[in-house]
């Protein structure tokens, strides 16, 4: 298991891109937003980060798209912490 996920920045991170994924638009990112929370859960039972890392990677590219087209829906802080913690 990498530092990342031992020190709970990867789950807080993750959590974090949810929020703003259900925040820019609930409907349109129900499927990543969904895969997240279902990561979340079995990341807790069994601190196995696999799933986050390769569904944070996800919402990553997603919400660069959105800063893409507004650079002030999604803040750099989140896309450079989601960087950090899906590249392993």
């Amino acid at each position: 298991m990498n530092d990342v996920a031992t020190n709970g920045k990867l789950e807080k991170v993750c959590r974090e891109a949810q929020a703003k994924l259900q925040k820019l638009d609930a409907e349109k990112n129900n499927d990543i937003s969904s895969k997240l929370e279902w990561c979340l859960g079995s990341y807790n039972n069994d601190k196995n980060p696999e799933g986050l890392i390769e569904v944070g990677g996800q919402a990553l590219t997603l919400l660069k798209s959105y800063k893409k087209k507004n650079s002030r829906q999604v803040s750099k802080k989140l896309i450079e912490d989601l960087e950090k913690v899906t590249t392993v």
